[in-house]
């Protein structure tokens, strides 16, 4: 719903429905997965302690916020490297937004991400030292949602400090979604405390 939500806030901004054709994909399959894993919900029950906390809210709510900026800002991305491989073969995609749009849209939406996502790596640091008496424990997920800060950092960075724009940005944004995805699927095939389905 995030997804979604962030979309549909750039669409009635840019009135350019093409862009859902990228975006939506990644929202319809984050539903489907949510909604088709099995017995998903009889294998958190009952909650355990570290999860009865106020901290609960704010951590995953700004987590989710900071994903799907990244969701939608690769989707920028992958327009933007359709866009530029269509120029140099002489055929533009007309109803795509221009290169500099999606540039600039790639990289505000990356910023808005990065925000969230420092802020839910934050409260998730407090929520830990209250759950398990330490802010941080390199748990698969705390090292995960780290690397991840550290390459839309140095998306940031490049953009800031550099100059870089376009393809250079555009492939570090899809890397930082690569990143993002392992972090909330990946890690949870390892055994850490963020795996509360397993009985360990």
């Amino acid at each position: 719903m995030t997804i979604a939500l962030t979309y549909l806030v750039i669409e009635q901004k840019y009135k350019n429905h093409t862009m859902g054709a990228f975006i939506f994909p990644l929202a319809f399959l984050a539903l489907a997965y949510a909604s088709l894993s099995p017995n998903i919900s009889d294998r958190i029950q009952p909650l355990v302690p570290a999860l009865k906390s106020n901290w609960l809210i704010i951590h995953v709510v700004t987590c989710f916020i900071g994903y799907a900026a990244f969701a939608v800002a690769f989707g920028m991305s992958i327009m933007f490297i359709l866009r530029q491989r269509a120029k140099s073969e002489g055929s533009l995609l007309k109803r795509f937004p221009k290169s500099g749009v999606l540039d600039e849209l790639t990289y505000q939406l990356v910023l808005f991400g990065f925000l969230f996502l420092s802020i839910g790596i934050i409260s998730g640091a407090v929520w830990a030292n209250s759950a398990w008496g330490r802010y941080w424990g390199w748990d698969p997920k705390e090292t995960w949602s780290l690397i991840t800060w550290f390459v839309y950092s140095t998306l940031i960075h490049a953009r800031m400090m550099r100059g870089w724009h376009g393809k250079r940005i555009a492939w570090l944004s899809i890397i930082g979604f690569m990143a993002v995805m392992f972090t909330y699927f990946g890690v949870n095939l390892l055994p850490g405390l963020h795996s509360y389905g397993s009985t360990g």
